[in-house]
């Protein structure tokens, strides 16, 4: 399925998962703004109160079908708890009841997709081998906030370069 038809069904899903909530509580509900512009290992973020959610888009095409029936209703579920009952434990049993109950879907707290086309690794060298660090890791380096040790030989880890570019 190409972008724009997945896009459509993300819009599709959104509409069929807040007619069941629309239905279930006997009231209506904003559509949320949809972006997609998320970037990194996340599928999607809820924005409680701007009621928008961002979905990756590079972890939609890879997973489609799957993302669709997963993560639409995850996020659209915390925008609907937000409004019902205002700040609670983000996946807390209001949310949970949401997703079960009036979704009629798995209440999954994290995806399980490959993320290795969304990670970006940095080359990080000691004095025995070739260390993959993350983004946060190589940043809190570079901000002088950390350094890191090889547990073998433990001297420090050297930048290298970037192994991935970013999507």
């Amino acid at each position: 399925m190409n972008f724009p038809e997945l896009k459509m069904q993300v819009l599709r899903q959104l509409k069929r998962d807040l007619a069941k909530a629309e239905n279930y509580f006997n009231r209506s509900f904003d559509l949320p703004e949809i972006s997609y512009a998320l970037k990194g290992k996340k599928a999607g973020v809820a924005y409680l109160q701007t009621n928008q959610i961002r979905f990756n888009p590079v972890l939609l095409q890879e997973n489609g079908e799957q993302f669709i029936r997963q993560v639409v209703p995850h996020e659209l579920a915390h925008l609907l708890v937000f409004q019902l009952f205002g700040r609670v434990q983000p996946h807390g049993k209001e949310w949970k009841m949401m997703m079960e109950t009036v979704l009629g879907v798995a209440a999954e707290t994290y995806h399980c997709f490959d993320v290795a086309s969304v990670e970006k690794q940095f080359a990080y060298q000691c004095d025995c081998q070739i260390h993959q660090l993350s983004i946060r890791r190589h940043n809190a380096i570079l901000k002088g906030q950390r350094t890191y040790l090889c547990k073998q030989c433990r001297q420090p880890l050297r930048f290298v370069s970037s192994s991935l570019s970013e999507s």
